[in-house]
């Protein structure tokens, strides 16, 4: 079964808080869910990252996600093969360096959220 690793900030995290809509199609899949983030601890606290409903990954900013070796980094510590995960990420250049070590990623339009393109996305490709 994949597993769904989901963008923290300007994602599944905005400042008024956890995205209730994604959180809503996300508990559709019964998908392991990861969220991917840069934030160090501080930066987590300052973005409200924290008690999510899902385990958080963040190599604190060692490097940031717009690195290749985030997502290299990431598949080693959960054990997970990159064709078995699929990724929705809002920063272009996060995407793609997750596509750059076989993820398949989603870019996410934050600014013109597609919330029916995004669940399709998943069930697409799940």
């Amino acid at each position: 079964m994949k597993t769904i690793l989901i963008d923290a900030w300007n994602t599944f995290i905005t400042p008024e808080g956890v995205n209730r809509e994604i959180q809503k199609i996300l508990e559709e899949f019964s998908n392991k869910k990861i969220i991917l983030t840069s934030a160090n601890e501080e930066e987590k606290i300052q973005y409200g990252i924290m008690n999510m409903p899902y385990e958080v990954f963040s190599l604190k900013h060692q490097p940031n996600k717009d690195d290749p070796e985030y997502y290299k980094k990431m598949l080693k510590h959960f054990n997970l093969v990159a064709k078995e995960t699929i990724y929705f990420e809002h920063n272009p250049n996060a995407a793609e360096a997750a596509r750059s070590v076989g993820i398949n990623t989603i870019w996410y339009n934050k600014d013109q959220p597609n919330l029916d393109s995004l669940k399709t996305s998943l069930l697409d490709n799940l």
